[in-house]
């Protein structure tokens, strides 16, 4: 499925942009800026993800078969209301790595992925984003 997107923030120093989804750009802008708290850790986030950190526990992998092995998602607040924007995480062409922000699912309840996320998650394995 074609899907466009935009930019966000990148950091051409360590070649890493960071995009969001258009049909779903309200939506997860309108949960990150709510509140302060959900922006700094938004920012906290972006940050890690832009020098490379790895940090398992506000970003990972989300790959639940061989389809959805560039799905990943910003956790937000786990053990709280445990909020996650899934992502697509790739190396482009150019050599940078791309993550887009695709989807916004607030109040995840299981420690497990239930069969409502394993369809969201597949669904957004086969979008193709351009850029505008």
């Amino acid at each position: 499925m074609k899907r466009r997107c935009e930019l966000v923030i990148s950091a051409e120093e360590f070649k890493r942009e960071i995009h969001i989804d258009i049909d779903n750009k309200k939506q997860i802008l309108n949960y990150l800026y709510q509140d302060e708290r959900h922006l700094k850790k938004f920012r906290f986030i972006t940050e890690l993800i832009l020098r490379g950190i790895k940090n398992n526990i506000v970003y990972g992998t989300e790959a639940i078969n061989f389809n959805s092995k560039r799905i990943t998602a910003m956790k937000f607040f786990k053990g709280q209301e445990n909020d996650r924007i899934y992502c697509q995480d790739f190396v482009h062409s150019s050599g940078k790595q791309i993550i887009i922000m695709c989807f916004l699912f607030e109040k995840k309840k299981t420690k497990k992925i239930n069969q409502e996320l394993r369809s969201i998650i597949n669904k957004i394995a086969f979008y193709e984003y351009f850029n505008e």
